[in-house]
């Protein structure tokens, strides 16, 4: 695993935890559906945000966690996790950035902000 940057995801869900996701990622993220792939690392950080410390200040990702959790719009979650996403994808060696096959650049850390701002949105009820 690459060298952990100053804000990771394992400083909230502890070493054993990271470690399992980072391969889960390494192995998945390549061949993977981003309709899939977005789902699975928010939910990532989801358990990250239940075990999170409620007592942390800034510039944790505790912090940043309970802080993104008070907003729906993804580009404020982006604003706030985004070096903590990247150096998850970092760590498993792989890119959330993909070409379509017409050719236009999307990411799949964009669709995980998205996934967390809905996370609780349950439009059948």
């Amino acid at each position: 695993m690459a060298s952990k940057s100053k804000r990771s995801l394992q400083d909230v869900v502890e070493k054993e935890t990271y470690s399992v996701w980072v391969e889960m990622l390494r192995v998945l993220v390549p061949g993977g559906r981003t309709h899939r792939v977005s789902v699975m690392v928010a939910g990532m950080l989801q358990y990250a945000l239940e075990v999170a410390d409620s007592d942390a200040e800034e510039p944790s990702v505790s912090k940043s966690l309970i802080d993104s959790a008070e907003t729906s719009d993804p580009d404020e979650i982006k604003s706030m996790l985004h070096d903590v996403v990247s150096q998850l994808f970092k760590d498993a060696g792989v890119t959330y950035e993909r070409t379509a096959k017409s050719g236009e650049h999307y990411s799949i850390a964009d669709e995980v902000y998205d996934e967390f701002s809905r996370w609780f949105d349950h439009p059948w009820e």
